[in-house]
């Protein structure tokens, strides 16, 4: 009798830390929520600074990306959804990360001629960044990690950014990029004014 207790209080441990294994909480401030990713800058993959405020207008999925992670297939389905919304004011924004399991060591170079040889990658790409909290985070996953009370605990999580420049919502990186919930939140913000 006692096995079995053990055993059910085990499966409920394993069960609760794998819900999340893809996400980690943040505590959300109200300060942090009220900006908009608009008033941030970034640096391309090619090392030009980028204000963020171009993309005022559109819908933007930002994504924690890696070339060597069981999710890298991602990238194709990520142009597939970049190509199919473009024209309607959508862009996916992509951020490599060797964070979670050393899995983007290249350089800059290599990760350009990796995503565009391998997966036809045209959506802009950014420098290397640190998405978890802590020294040297950028400035623009602290931003989404306190709008969305997420942040990404492996490669290819995916945050959906409305036209205002406010999150809306965060998925993990499980979530692969022609799920239907996230093409129905994609569409809905770009149906909004």
């Amino acid at each position: 009798m006692r096995l079995a207790h053990l055993f059910a209080a085990c499966a409920s441990l394993v069960g609760a830390s794998c819900s999340g294994f893809f996400e980690s909480k943040v505590e959300t401030t109200p300060d942090a929520a009220m900006n908009t990713l608009h008033a941030f800058r970034a640096t391309s993959l090619d090392g030009r600074d980028v204000d963020l405020a171009q993309y005022k207008g559109k819908v933007l999925l930002i994504v924690n990306t890696a070339s060597e992670c069981g999710f890298t297939p991602q990238y194709a389905g990520l142009q597939k959804l970049h190509d199919g919304y473009a024209s309607r004011g959508f862009e996916v924004l992509g951020f490599p990360s060797n964070e979670f399991g050393g899995q983007e060591p290249g350089e800059a170079g290599e990760i350009a001629a990796f995503c565009s040889q391998n997966y036809g990658v045209t959506f802009p790409m950014f420098a290397k960044s640190k998405t978890k909290a802590g020294e040297g985070q950028s400035p623009v996953y602290a931003w989404l990690g306190a709008a969305t009370g997420k942040l990404p605990a492996w490669n290819f999580g995916k945050y959906l950014v409305g036209k205002d420049g406010r999150a809306i919502s965060f998925y993990a990186s499980n979530v692969k990029p022609d799920d239907k919930e996230l093409v129905a939140a994609i569409e809905k913000a770009l149906a909004a004014p």
